[in-house]
């Protein structure tokens, strides 16, 4: 199983990590960036399919790809500014953390903005 490789993955670097902060902690940063990345490549492939399989139902239910491509978009903003906040917790900056993930929920927010516009103007035809 996947997620056996990835905790196993995740407990290993968290001993080194824990090893390595008490002398240096630049390096720590570091390693639990390098980890984080891995781990990160690692679920892309899962990630692929699961965008493909949406893909195809979209298709399927006729569902514009408009609107699609920009739910993706936003879950990749998500799981961006997540990833980038949490690593920036790791190295003590939890101001900076906060910062990015505000970026984040307002570039959400703006590509969100024409899904909403064509969701009331449906609603304004319908009235």
């Amino acid at each position: 199983m996947d997620i056996i490789k990835v905790v196993s993955f995740a407990f290993i670097a968290l001993a080194v990590i824990v090893t390595i902060r008490k002398e240096r902690q630049d390096l720590a940063i570091q390693i639990s960036l390098v980890a984080g990345i891995l781990i990160f490549i690692f679920m892309i492939t899962k990630i692929s399919s699961v965008l493909q399989l949406l893909q195809e139902l979209a298709i399927k239910a006729n569902i514009d790809f408009i609107y699609l491509d920009v739910v993706f978009k936003i879950l990749g903003i998500s799981y961006l500014a997540s990833f980038c906040s949490e690593i920036c917790r790791d190295a003590g900056e939890s101001n900076l953390a906060s910062k990015v993930e505000f970026a984040g929920k307002i570039l959400i927010l703006v590509l969100a903005i024409p899904i909403l516009m064509a969701v009331l103007q449906s609603i304004m035809k319908i009235m």
